[in-house]
């Protein structure tokens, strides 16, 4: 069952794509890991950057989300150095109707608005409440080193 719903999702998202970002099973024979990338959404510290994220499915998906996280380093408040990412979609509010590809844009959305009220790291959120300017030109710098 999972499968099926996995191919037919990599179908769907090989014919419509979501803007900035891509994905596909990082070998020909496992269905269940993914790669995927994500451009760095322009109007955020992130632009110019290309972002590498890894998609576990589990085998009962679509009913537990996919386990999803950053390869590339963000600074972000709800980024962790492990690359986790805090993000409701893939945890409590998961949806079987949710697909990669809405998932891939909710964390593009994340990026141009981190949620500080709900932090993986709270130094980063912080700062991201206390000084946004300090925030954008951190956010930028780890861009320019890690995501380019």
């Amino acid at each position: 069952m999972a499968s099926k719903r996995i191919t037919k999702e990599l179908q769907d998202l090989q014919k419509d794509p979501p803007t900035s970002c891509s994905a596909g099973p990082r070998a020909d024979d496992d269905i269940f890991h993914w790669d995927a990338t994500i451009i760095g959404p322009a109007d955020s510290p992130y632009q110019g950057g290309l972002f590498f994220v890894a998609i576990h499915f589990p085998p009962d998906y679509p009913f537990k989300p996919p386990k999803v996280n950053f390869k590339t380093k963000v600074y972000h408040p709800n980024v962790n150095s492990q690359g986790s990412i805090c993000l409701d979609i893939l945890k409590e509010q998961w949806s079987p109707a949710l697909t990669i590809s809405k998932v891939l844009l909710s964390i593009c959305s994340l990026l141009t608005d981190p949620n500080p009220d709900d932090p993986l790291v709270p130094e980063i959120a912080q700062i991201y409440k206390t000084d946004p300017n300090r925030y954008a030109e951190l956010a930028k710098e780890w861009t320019r080193k890690y995501a380019m």
